[in-house]
């Protein structure tokens, strides 16, 4: 299974509903509906000082200070010194898009497999997965990989009292340079890994998004998919390559927030990173843009099933594309916005087609999917799907009215204090800055760019990345 399509399948209705991405923290805001009639009064001033407060920090720059260390890793760093804690996240220049056909999946087990144990290290001795466990739970933190589509990611958590840091930093560079992956646990992981693909197969949810990621990517990685065949070609030895070629300091982006000072965090990067080769690496290879389709797509899938789930779309934009702002506000208009967005309003309301329908923008460093999701009655697919592609053809022809760009604006920047109101959120904004090369005074002009979005920016956007007539359309479960 794809990075891109795991994020797809992973991703809560609700969440859909309301244009959010799972892939990374740069998403399209949740509106806030807080029912405070139900709320004790004395509560619900407590609540509106905390999101003053919060959105007056919002407004503040946000101090992140970064440098390049002598490895060629990369550091950004927010000091948080209110709580005693540090959360870490390191991203290195890998994630699905590096996995070989034949072999989609390595990324993601690549980083499940180490945390199933670590090689002994001098007089330190080897730890199985059962021992690592609980040398995490003993010292209060944790430490584990993951792989997206554009990156693999190791994200530390710990209180910085400085016994309890100084060992889980060691132990974080333990893990993330000397894994020990064992033969059985590998075997193991990968029969888990099997029966759990089989049993996704039987949801039509899951037939549905491998069927529009395999239209919308083609033959880019973006669109390998996992499976029983490809994770029967990965043995140790390929986990173990990936690992030495891709966790690289040279490569390393290291992002922090927490209560540590830039000298603090300088020494603890290279801690974390000192056990990894050393000297200067040859750039990783360079992977080819998504394609942009060239014709409209229609696939119907029977399944038997009580509802019919539908993806239309194709590539959207890279996160780099200067049209950002303008897609982010216009698709909240679109889709984005939840019960207030153009699709609810003729799907849902006037038609009663779909309880929800959604669309949003997955950008990323290829031009991840424009899509728009909806699940119906089987009886009325055909005509969610028409009324559906006749409100975007409409968008993208005519725009948004001035109302709904403004009502848009103030949602946005009015929840704006939300995206970055814990350590955790700081962080993911943070390493999303890192990764796609944003400017370090991102957060603080976020709000600008969006209110400077005006209807005919988004207009323009709209004609140049979405093509209604070239469409991908994948209805699953549909009946005449």
């Amino acid at each position: 299974m794809s990075a891109a399509l795991f994020s797809a399948l992973s991703l809560p209705t609700l969440g859909q509903a309301f244009g959010l991405r799972a892939s990374t923290g740069d998403f399209m805001t949740l509106p806030v509906s807080t029912p405070q009639r139900r709320l004790p009064l004395a509560r619900r001033a407590g609540l509106a000082l905390a999101l003053l407060l919060a959105a007056v920090a919002a407004q503040a720059a946000l101090p992140i200070q970064h440098w390049t260390q002598p490895s060629g890793a990369r550091v950004a760093l927010v000091e948080s010194p209110a709580i005693p804690m540090l959360d870490v996240q390191i991203d290195f220049d890998a994630g699905s898009r590096r996995d070989p056909a034949r072999q989609a999946g390595l990324a993601s087990v690549s980083a499940l497999m180490s945390a199933r144990g670590v090689q002994a290290h001098g007089s330190a001795p080897a730890f199985d997965e059962n021992a690592l466990s609980e040398a995490w739970a003993d010292l209060g933190a944790s430490f584990g990989g993951s792989a997206s589509s554009d990156r693999l990611t190791f994200g530390l958590r710990t209180l910085t009292e400085p016994d309890l840091l100084d060992r889980a930093v060691a132990l974080a560079a333990r893990q993330l340079a000397e894994p020990a992956l064992p033969e059985a646990v590998w075997r193991r992981e990968r029969e888990r890994l099997v029966a759990s693909l089989k049993e996704e197969d039987t949801r039509p949810g899951t037939q549905a998004a491998k069927a529009f990621a395999r239209a919308v990517y083609g033959d880019h990685p973006y669109g390998y998919e996992m499976s029983a065949a490809t994770l029967a070609t990965i043995q140790v030895s390929d986990l173990r390559s990936y690992l030495k070629r891709s966790v690289r300091a040279c490569d390393a982006r290291v992002s922090l927030v927490g209560a540590v000072n830039r000298e603090q965090a300088d020494a603890l990067v290279s801690r974390l990173l000192a056990l990894l080769p050393a000297g200067p690496c040859q750039p990783q290879p360079a992977v080819p843009q998504v394609a942009p389709l060239t014709q409209a797509e229609t696939l119907s899938l029977p399944f038997d099933s009580a509802q019919a789930h539908v993806f239309i779309g194709q590539p959207g934009i890279r996160r780099a594309d200067p049209d950002y702002f303008a897609l982010l506000v216009g698709n909240y208009i679109l889709g984005g916005g939840g019960f207030v967005s153009r699709l609810t309003s003729e799907v849902r309301e006037k038609r009663g087609l779909s309880y929800s329908v959604y669309s949003y923008f997955a950008p990323g460093l290829h031009a991840g999917a424009f899509t728009i999701g909806l699940q119906t009655r089987p009886d009325q697919a055909a005509e969610a799907v028409k009324v559906a592609r006749e409100v975007l053809s409409r968008y993208v022809a005519e725009g948004p009215t001035e109302a709904e760009l403004k009502a848009a604006k103030d949602n946005l920047v009015g929840g704006f204090a939300l995206r970055i109101d814990s350590n955790k959120k700081l962080l993911d904004n943070v390493a999303n800055m890192a990764l796609h090369e944003l400017p370090w005074d991102y957060l603080d002009t976020w709000t600008q760019q969006v209110d400077k979005v005006s209807v005919q920016d988004i207009r323009a956007a709209f004609e140049r990345h979405v093509q209604p007539d070239r469409l991908v359309t994948v209805t699953v479960g549909a009946r005449p």
